[in-house]
């Protein structure tokens, strides 16, 4: 991966009123989460603004998809994990005893770093989770696929082709399918991890139009290991190194003048 090459100069950072302003949708407050004794996060602060793109950087292994998945709670899933701390999305505490983890997870969509589409028809791809939600017409089914479709970039690729198999699609096609059968139920968030990184370039570039697009209706939130892809759809970014958030701050800060010299040296590729 190429290095990305700081300003020397201090930059001029013309950023959006609606970036600046952006009110906080999903908080944490001194997150601590153990994998039996080991911390693998520990005193996560963050806030997360509403419908835009937050980007995760790091070093493999430095907490960030452990972090993620945090706001949907699928680390309950893993033996052994503890959380300590608050995470709040909207001001709901997601880890109160009272809240639906199944209602939770409809409100916070994942696409993970490998597609993972049913072996079912493309069209029953989308459906599937409203299904889950219960009997619905026809007819309004249909409009919530094709309007899913529409907005992964994939309805005019695939219309002709809605009972076919949604493995027959290629890896780009793949990840888009699950984008849009992330969005079919309209969640307020989603999270991606690594959504691109089993993708060739154009395939990615995709994608990447895709998150752009999609913060007009979602928050999202991405782990990546691509920092130019940061730095191209991001508009505030999170720098992590082993288990702890080491600075977080608008994407075009991050990496022209960040504030810690250990973001500086991983930016510009002297270490991890």
């Amino acid at each position: 991966m190429a290095a990305i090459t700081l300003s020397s100069n201090p930059v001029d950072l013309v950023t959006p009123a609606e970036v600046l302003n952006a009110p906080a949708l999903i908080e944490t407050k001194n997150l601590e989460l153990y994998y039996g004794s080991s911390r693998a996060l520990k005193g996560i602060n963050l806030s997360i603004r509403e419908k835009l793109v937050t980007a995760f950087i790091g070093p493999s292994g430095c907490g960030k998809s452990t972090y993620l998945r945090c706001f949907n709670r699928m680390n309950d899933l893993i033996d052994g994990v503890r959380i300590t701390g608050e995470c709040r999305i909207g001001g709901e505490d997601i880890y109160a005893k009272d809240v639906d983890v199944i209602e939770l997870r409809k409100r916070v969509g994942m696409v993970f770093q490998r597609s993972n589409p049913f072996p079912k028809s493309i069209y029953d791809n989308i459906a599937y989770g409203l299904n889950l939600q219960g009997r619905r017409a026809k007819s309004e089914v249909d409009a919530v696929v094709e309007k899913s479709l529409r907005g992964a970039a994939l309805w005019d690729e695939v219309k002709d082709r809605l009972n076919s198999s949604a493995l027959g699609l290629s890896g780009g096609q793949q990840q888009r399918l699950c984008i849009a059968r992330a969005i079919a139920i309209r969640p307020e968030i989603i999270l991606m991890d690594e959504p691109a990184s089993a993708l060739d370039p154009i395939a990615t570039a995709k994608v990447e139009e895709l998150i752009i697009e999609l913060k007009k209706e979602f928050t999202i939130v991405i782990v990546t290991h691509n920092m130019q892809q940061a730095t191209r759809i991001s508009d505030y970014t999170a720098f992590f190194y082993i288990g702890e958030l080491i600075e977080y701050d608008l994407t075009s800060k991050i990496f022209t003048n960040p504030a810690k010299k250990q973001t500086e040296d991983y930016v510009t590729g002297r270490f991890g």
